[in-house]
């Protein structure tokens, strides 16, 4: 019994990092941005296709892995600049349920293509023979998982430093603040929102092309990661990227453990924490942008 919860918390931090990777790119675009990107998921899932598309079932080594993930972020992030020409930026003025629709449309048309590309088809992917096997340490850790860990521990690294240490990403926190001010303060504000949505995109893509092997490939597998990478930016904080990592790992381990606990009652551990967390604390764990 003690290795069965050994390994279900392994699993949960990974399922954490897995959240975070999702919930990254959704931190710039609904928490600081307030772009309330519906499709998200399906530029996520499209990324993962982007990267099946280059590598095939399993790809011959790990660079290539990478490469594949690499261009599943670039394909999604030049998507981001298409979408915020044509859509975004013209409903910045109104109210936002406009956004959520033009998102949900953008969500059906990317599913629409995807089925026409790729067909229905489940299928399954393999990780490269180098993050391949398990190791042995008491209970049988996958190799791929710990891939996964450190993937989403330097992207919270890389944004936790860019928005916080670096000029650029002071500049997106201060059009995110106040972008009227930001404007009288002579800063590009269009240009600093294009490119946080790039960013966004980006991270959504390449998401898609590192998670591509943790399950199988389908079109629903955008809906498995957005409702909780949703709440991870709720309960962490609209805005704060430590709040989403950290809520992410929360969410993770609480899906794992309630695999365990209650087999029967899929997702009730998630959704009870959600309320529970938001009666708590409805500014979030880390509030940074509402100070």
């Amino acid at each position: 019994m003690t290795t069965l919860y050994l390994f279900s918390i392994f699993n949960g931090i990974v399922l954490g990092l897995a959240i975070f990777l999702v919930s990254s790119g959704l931190t710039l675009a609904f928490g600081i941005m307030k772009i309330f990107n519906f499709a998200h998921g399906a530029f996520f899932m499209i990324g993962a296709y982007t990267a099946y598309a280059i590598t095939g079932q399993e790809a011959s080594s790990l660079p290539i892995f990478l490469g594949a993930a690499l261009v599943a972020a670039l394909l999604i992030g030049s998507i981001g600049v298409l979408s915020d020409l044509v859509i975004f930026r013209r409903l910045a003025g109104v109210p936002a349920e406009y956004t959520l629709m033009a998102a949900f449309g953008i969500l059906l048309l990317c599913n629409g293509l995807t089925k026409i590309t790729f067909g229905q088809a489940v299928h399954a992917i393999y990780p490269p023979a180098a993050i391949g096997g398990f190791i042995d340490a008491g209970i049988p850790i996958p190799i791929y998982g710990l891939f996964i860990v450190a993937a989403g521990i330097v992207v919270f690294i890389l944004l936790e430093v860019g928005l916080n240490r670096l000029w650029f990403g002071k500049l997106i926190l201060a059009v995110a603040r106040d972008p009227w001010m930001a404007n009288v303060a002579g800063l590009r504000v269009q240009r600093i929102k294009l490119i946080s949505v790039v960013i966004s995109f980006a991270l959504a893509g390449l998401a898609g092309g590192l998670l591509v092997a943790n399950q199988s490939l389908s079109l629903d597998l955008g809906h498995s990661y957005l409702l909780l990478a949703f709440c991870a930016v709720i309960v962490g904080g609209l805005g704060s990227v430590r709040g989403a990592f950290v809520a992410s790992i929360i969410f993770g381990l609480t899906e794992s453990l309630n695999s365990v606990v209650l087999p029967d009652m899929p997702g009730f551990g998630a959704y009870a924490l959600l309320i529970i967390l938001v009666l708590i604390r409805p500014q979030g764990l880390f509030p940074e942008l509402s100070q």
